[in-house]
């Protein structure tokens, strides 16, 4: 590990921003038991409402591939809910008011099933020495209310970042290495100037990497690809803390 921490603290090149995934990063999850518990809370948050539980989970899972597949010509809010609207067979606005509710109300209670990190708090800290920019590049999927909701489960909330990603101010989804770029751009650093740090090979580290970045791959919830095989930086999330104390 202390290869590691040496090739990256001795790269040349000035780190100014430094660039979190969230779920199964910051914040330790098994990823399908937590989309199991979401979706089972939003079909039944929004049955009441005219939308079946099974047709909500079908159209909001269709909908997110959608999103991730977006090409930069709309917001991911837009992409998706014109999806959604069409794969139901109706266009209703007081849906999207409605969903707002389930993630500002009972989202809260998919926290159970979830995972905790008495060292995030000490993480961003020490990102965010010597005037780093500290970004939560989380997969804009959700809106901003479900980004500061899952932040606030391990103790963080949105000051503690420089930028949030959320369907709501995005353009791209990962793996796409656009969506680095356009956040890049956002906060006004050159990706190679950037460390991401995250745990999956595919939508973190070969994205990120793609984009020029400098990556760090946190193995305790690693998610590994099928095609890709991330051989650069890696460790556990408290050796990726030593890693950025020493950064």
């Amino acid at each position: 590990m202390k290869g590691y921490i040496y090739e990256l603290t001795m790269n040349t090149t000035t780190i100014r921003a430094v660039f979190f995934d969230l779920d199964g990063t910051l914040l330790p999850m098994d990823q399908s038991v937590f989309l199991k518990e979401y979706l089972k809370r939003l079909a039944i948050f929004v049955a009441p409402h005219g939308i079946a539980p099974d047709k909500m989970v079908e159209a909001t899972m269709s909908a997110t591939e959608y999103m991730i597949r977006n090409d930069g010509s709309k917001y991911n809010k837009e992409v998706f809910w014109e999806n959604f609207f069409r794969l139901v067979g109706e266009e209703r606005d007081d849906l999207v008011d409605i969903t707002d509710e389930f993630y500002l109300g009972k989202f809260k209670e998919v926290k159970d099933h979830v995972g905790t990190n008495p060292l995030a708090r000490d993480i961003v800290r020490a990102a965010g020495q010597k005037g780093r920019k500290v970004v939560l590049a989380t997969n804009p999927v959700f809106p901003m209310a479900a980004q500061l909701e899952r932040i606030s489960w391990i103790g963080l909330e949105e000051s503690d970042f420089e930028f949030i990603t959320s369907y709501d101010n995005s353009k791209y989804c990962k793996p796409n290495p656009d969506y680095y770029r356009e956040i890049c751009e956002k906060v006004g650093v050159a990706p190679e100037e950037c460390l991401m740090i995250g745990n999956d090979e595919r939508d973190d580290m070969k994205a990120a990497s793609e984009a020029g970045m400098r990556c760090f791959l946190i193995t305790d919830c690693r998610i590994m690809s099928d095609h890709f095989v991330w051989t650069g930086e890696r460790g556990s999330f408290e050796q990726a803390l030593h890693m950025l104390e020493r950064l």
